[in-house]
């Protein structure tokens, strides 16, 4: 469901009822039915709500929205758009619900709507973000983020870490398990002999060690290591023209030694503003979580608390998370 103070409740109700998504899966949403029929009505979406209290009593009927309802929020109560520690345990609630049916083997993925950080944490979850409560409840040691829109792919060597601490967590053995999960996860998404295209972090990939030492000491002896392994990896590339290429078609997947070098360019791939009308046109891409024993799949954007209560947010990124859960897990 996501923070039902965030535009989580209203995609996952949007994304409901596109035929299109029972077509190609059996959805069950987990989360608090008042909060996901109150989110329905504000969309004007012509979609029935159905609270169960297991996986097994849902029908999976299109127009009827099954429920898993863990009863946790009072709809009246939410203020879109704001803060809330209510909301934040609803949210983290929510998505343990999830893995653990995940881990049971009563679902076969998991889809998340976005979580607001500041809520989760002011209810008492010391959490960065989505991906490290999937790897605690999951006890995995080595995972990374990937972002999907279109053929652009990216995985983090780090994410939500100062700049400062990203800098110092760019080693060689957490770039090679890096490089490692982008290849499997290509494999799996039907891609045979993936093309692997890694970072710099400096300026001009260090321009020999004017700028920096990582590539040689770092990076280079990671990419190195790879293509022992058989990985066809390249690199390090410099950024500012790795995500050209990787746009381009010369790389199946890339990978970014921190956060905002990855997300970016994804971001400026799926994400179109338009300062006439106000409104965002596009809002696309992919979040997933590798190494993790089950699937995770995610939206590739916040809770929107700007947007939040107004019944016009997009559900685009949100059908395509469902619809690469589905591509994964089959």
């Amino acid at each position: 469901m996501g923070d039902p103070a965030g535009i989580g409740p209203e995609i996952g109700a949007k994304a409901l009822a596109c035929k299109k998504v029972y077509e190609i899966s059996k959805p069950i949403l987990v989360g608090d039915a008042e909060t996901i029929a109150r989110a329905a009505e504000l969309a004007n979406v012509n979609l029935k709500i159905r609270a169960v209290s297991q996986v097994c009593e849902s029908k999976f009927e299109y127009g009827i929205a099954d429920v898993l309802d863990l009863k946790n929020v009072h709809p009246e109560t939410v203020e879109y758009g704001k803060v809330s520690p209510m909301a934040g345990k609803a949210a983290f609630e929510a998505v343990v619900k999830a893995i653990a049916l995940a881990m049971e083997g009563q679902i076969d993925a998991v889809v998340t709507g976005p979580i607001n950080k500041e809520s989760l944490n002011k209810a008492g979850y010391h959490y960065s973000g989505h991906t490290e409560i999937f790897a605690e409840y999951t006890k995995t040691k080595d995972y990374a983020m990937l972002l999907v829109e279109g053929n652009m792919r990216v995985v983090h060597v780090s994410t939500h870490v100062s700049l400062k601490r990203a800098c110092e967590l760019v080693k060689k053995e957490r770039i090679l398990t890096v490089i490692q999960l982008a290849d499997a996860v290509c494999r799996k998404l039907g891609i045979a002999k993936p093309v692997i295209g890694v970072a710099g972090l400096n300026p001009h990939s260090g321009e020999g060690g004017l700028f920096g030492d990582e590539e040689e000491k770092e990076i280079l002896p990671a990419v190195e290591q790879a293509r022992f392994l058989g990985i066809h990896a390249e690199g390090p590339v410099p950024a500012d023209t790795l995500f050209s290429k990787a746009k381009g078609g010369l790389y199946d997947i890339t990978v970014a030694m921190y956060h905002d070098q990855g997300h970016i360019p994804v971001k400026a791939a799926g994400f179109v503003y338009n300062d006439r009308t106000g409104k965002w046109e596009s809002v696309r891409g992919v979040n997933i979580t590798l190494g993790l024993p089950i699937i995770r799949t995610s939206v590739d954007h916040g809770t929107a608390f700007d947007q939040a209560g107004k019944g016009t947010a997009s559900q685009e990124s949100m059908i395509q998370a469902i619809e690469y859960a589905v591509q994964l897990a089959s």
